[in-house]
């Protein structure tokens, strides 16, 4: 068992640290404060393959394992949770497309995305269907025969990252019955006709991505927009949640890093009663915490992503225990380091506060933590759970 980074991922780790500093870091705030959607920002980090980390090489992606992407999104997420959650899900949109997609749609879009050229959001969450995902309304109803054939979609969708700032969106909608096995995916242009959005959710956080709801009003499109075989939409959709929930977990680990470091120099830059903060032994006591915690969860989420590279049976159950524990850690360890900073981390003049608010949501979405405990419990209740987590 070797815990050490190799020449490749320590490359990885090398590049996106450059590029966070240069291209996030010094923008993060304002786009944060305006709303703002980085499209420049994006298409630069296309351009070295950061929008098509773990799609195939075929349509242009890097072909990464989830460990090496895991390396790679810690680094942007220390400078810009926010953005680079948005790059998590449009890796997975672009992923999706470049695995289930039919040839004629993986030559349309494929290259596009992993290029960043082309940006896609992912389109599952609905009004009335969040943790219980299966039970979604949102309908593709079959229409025409032979090559004219195609789907008819109707119905809503909720919390929608990239909305109308995007130009693909994958959605799961209904083909069949009630359940999981009624659903199925597929490609939709962001401007086909019959598509609506909602206005720009105003949110605590993830303030560099816009978040709307996206409606659909009878929009057309052909049979090979479908991705995989009809029914096999939630099957998809699961597959794309076990990474997705190792790229919002190391998103935290990263927003978790960038306060940590904060606070370290802080903690040696501020004097308070004639001595260094770093001097107080109950500061130096809450920051050993702080790094164990941060380091815990890092191990803990790269643990999960080489689970799911190896496709070990137990793989979901390792992304829902990372996902809940790093979530949870990240949050904590930014509420500590704004702590530390006192007055000062409260005041958007220092990253701390914007890297809290970021941080918060990701105990929510991919699944909330209380539904990953779900999956956990349900786990280890089984028969053979006790040699799963030796």
């Amino acid at each position: 068992m070797d815990f050490e980074l190799n020449e490749d991922q320590l490359a990885y780790q090398r590049l996106a640290r450059d590029f966070a500093g240069h291209e996030l870091a010094p923008h993060a705030a304002r786009w944060d404060a305006e709303q703002h959607f980085p499209r420049e920002a994006l298409r630069r980090a296309g351009e070295l393959g950061f929008c098509g980390l773990y799609s195939p090489e075929a349509q242009g992606g890097l072909g990464l394992t989830r460990l090496d992407a895991a390396i790679l999104f810690e680094e942007l997420a220390a400078a810009d949770p926010s953005t680079t959650a948005f790059i998590t899900i449009h890796n997975m949109a672009t992923w999706m497309l470049c695995t289930w997609g039919g040839e004629a749609l993986k030559a349309e879009w494929g290259a596009r995305l992993t290029s960043g050229a082309k940006l896609a959001s992912y389109c599952l969450t609905e009004p009335d269907a969040g943790s219980d995902a299966a039970s979604l309304k949102t309908t593709a109803r079959r229409d025409g025969d032979g090559p004219d054939a195609g789907y008819v979609l109707k119905g809503s969708k909720m919390f929608i990252s990239g909305a109308g700032d995007t130009d693909l969106l994958v959605v799961m909608a209904r083909t069949g019955g009630p359940g999981a096995k009624g659903i199925s995916a597929f490609a939709v242009p962001a401007d086909a006709p019959g598509l609506r959005y909602g206005k720009e959710e105003e949110k605590m956080g993830w303030n560099s991505q816009s978040t709307r709801a996206v409606f659909f009003d009878d929009v057309r499109v052909p049979a090979a927009s479908r991705l995989g075989e009809e029914g096999e939409g939630f099957r998809i959709a699961m597959k794309g949640l076990d990474g997705g929930r190792i790229n919002i977990a190391i998103c935290s680990v990263g927003a978790a890093q960038g306060a940590f470091s904060a606070a370290q120099r802080y903690l040696g830059e501020r004097r308070q009663f004639g001595k260094a903060l770093a001097e107080f032994q109950a500061l130096q006591f809450r920051l050993a915490d702080m790094a164990t915690e941060l380091v815990a969860a890092r191990q803990m989420v790269r643990l999960a992503a080489s689970r799911l590279d190896a496709g070990a049976r137990d793989a979901t159950t390792y992304c829902a225990m990372a996902k809940r524990f790093a979530t949870d850690a990240g949050f904590q360890i930014c509420n500590e380091a704004l702590q530390l900073h006192g007055g000062y981390g409260y005041l958007r003049d220092y990253p701390l506060e914007r890297l809290l608010r970021d941080a918060r949501v990701h105990q929510i979405l991919e699944g909330t933590n209380e539904i990953m405990r779900v999956i956990i419990a349900r786990r280890m209740l089984e028969a053979d759970a006790p040699d799963q987590v030796r």
